[in-house]
Parts: C-alpha cells; sequence; structure tokens
C-alpha cells in the first residue's frame, strides 16, 4: 500500500521556524544559505548580514566537518535569528531526529543516499527536511516527489563526495525540473559564486541558493566580502 503524508504543519517543538523556513523556501523572493559554518564568529556574522540560513556539516568525513557538540556551543543562541541546517549524509536516523526534537536545528537536509524509506518517518512525523539530489542529465519527477520533503536541494553528481566540491551543475536541467514542478521548491547549489549567482537565479529560478566554497578563503573559512557579494547578487 502506497504510503501517504498529511501536509506539513508547525511542530510542537518550534513554532516559529515555519515561517523562517516557509520565506526560506518561498519562491517570491530568492534566499541565501552559506553551508559549511563551523565557528560561532562565521555564524554571528551572517546573522548580522542577514543571510537567510545557515549549513552546520555534521557528516565526519567534510571538509567542513563541525561535531556536535562544537555545534551545541553556539546554535541555541541563533534560534529565531537564523534558519539554522543540519546536513547529513547517510546519518543513523536518530541523530537528525534528535536534533531536531531537541531544537538545536530547524531543518535538516539529508545530502546523502538516504532513501523514501530513510526519509518516510520524518515526513511522518512532521520533522522538517529537505532531500538533495545529484543532477545528471534528467530528474525523475515522481522520485522527487516520493521524498515527501519540504523542498529539494540540486547538487553536483558527486558521489562518495557528497556535496562541497564547487563544480556547477547543468543549469537547464534545473530550471526545466523548477518549471515543470512548481509545487516543490528548490534550492540550487553545486559551483555558486559571487560571478555567477545572478545568472544561476535568472536561469534556474530557485527559491534559493546555497553556497559553500563560493563564499570562502578556504574549506569552513568563510570569506564575507563573498558573502556580501552573493547578498547584493540576490537582491540586486
Amino acid at each position: 500500500m502506497k504510503k501517504t503524508f498529511a501536509p506539513f504543519a508547525p511542530s510542537r517543538f518550534n513554532l516559529l521556524v515555519p515561517s523562517l523556513l516557509d520565506t526560506f523556501l518561498s519562491p517570491a523572493r530568492p534566499s541565501l544559505k552559506i553551508c559549511g559554518v563551523t565557528t560561532s564568529a562565521d555564524a554571528e556574522r551572517l546573522v548580522e548580514l542577514g543571510v537567510h540560513a545557515l549549513g552546520i556539516n555534521f557528516w565526519d568525513k567534510s571538509k567542513r566537518f563541525c561535531p556536535v557538540q562544537s555545534a551545541r556551543a553556539f546554535l541555541p543562541a541563533l534560534k529565531d535569528r537564523i534558519l539554522r541546517v543540519g546536513v547529513f549524509v547517510n546519518a543513523e536516523p536518530d541523530l537528525p531526529r534528535q536534533l531536531l526534537e531537541g531544537d538545536l536545528i530547524d531543518l535538516a537536509q539529508f545530502h546523502g543516499d538516504e532513501t523514501v524509506d530513510y526519509c518516510g518517518p520524518f515526513a511522518h512525523d512532521r520533522l522538517p527536511f529537505i532531500k538533495a539530489i545529484g543532477v545528471t542529465r534528467h530528474i525523475g519527477l515522481e522520485e522527487a516527489a516520493a521524498f515527501h520533503a519540504r523542498g529539494l536541494l540540486l547538487d553536483a553528481h558527486a558521489p562518495e563526495l557528497y556535496g562541497g566540491t564547487g563544480r556547477v551543475i547543468d543549469w537547464m536541467v534545473a530550471a526545466e525540473f523548477v518549471s515543470t514542478t512548481p509545487e516543490i521548491p528548490v534550492i540550487l547549489a553545486g559551483g555558486i559564486t559571487p560571478d555567477n549567482a545572478a545568472e544561476a537565479l535568472t536561469t534556474v529560478g530557485p527559491a534559493a541558493l546555497d553556497v559553500a566554497s563560493g563564499a570562502e578563503s578556504a574549506p569552513g573559512v568563510k570569506d564575507f566580502q563573498k558573502v556580501e557579494a552573493l547578498l547584493a547578487a540576490i537582491n540586486p
């Protein structure tokens, strides 16, 4: 029997999150997510600049890995000030569930090989998540919709690396998906920089841009001149 899930509704864990999340995923005005944040100072600076969301990578093989204990030192102070996104790669499901229910993060980003069955309990329990898809030449509409995610993050296809490569995806494939599936918010990743951000928005029309290496001077070291340039690109 095919599983069905109720529409997402505000959970008891953080009643303000849907407002932050809905704003982030709205196609009416593009948003910016800076991924790979590892320090409190960088996180606070992103808030000051008006960045909409930040990503904390909890995958221990990432060049931008942030241990949970380190994240606990600064994520609580960011509540309601910026959307806090936890990035997971093939994690035991208890980890993202605990961080969501414990109000350390507002949104889970599943960036590995997570299946529909893996994501199903999160959708069933109305725990908000987005699913990353490695773009090749085609994005299966039925496959994408089956995750019941709040949105899809389209990134470069990079088996075993799982994002952060700086590789640009085929924007025309992404644009076709956005135009044919307007009910699924799209976050565009993969090689976004201050030089191509405006073109990416015009070509693809995503709800948000997700940037890691394009906002850094080195992996995990944020370059705030680049961040300011990205913000200028999405808010001309």
